[in-house]
């Protein structure tokens, strides 16, 4: 009964989770409006934004691949020598 009550409570969370979304705006005000305004006035305001935001977002990426060349780097095996006798091996 326990495991029952459990899928209930969770699938009611989820079911409120969704019916509560609300449509967000990825600028402030201030932004949107200047954004606005100065490509309304043929400015070029708008692209420095956008490339400022792409290079926001490049640099969780690279810090990720930074670590993981560097973790690469340090634990790859170097001349690994794998010596094998030269009778056959019996698996029974």
């Amino acid at each position: 009964m326990k495991a029952g009550l459990k899928t209930v409570l969770i699938l009611f969370v989820f079911s409120i989770m969704l019916i509560s979304v609300k449509p967000v705006h990825a600028q402030c005000a201030q932004c949107a409006a200047q954004v606005e305004t100065s490509s309304k006035n043929g400015s070029s305001a708008a692209n420095g934004l956008n490339s400022g935001i792409l290079f926001l977002l490049a640099a969780p990426y690279l810090a990720v691949g930074v670590a993981g060349l560097v973790w690469y780097r340090k634990y790859r095996r170097k001349n690994v020598n794998i010596d094998m006798p030269a009778k056959k091996l019996h698996l029974n």
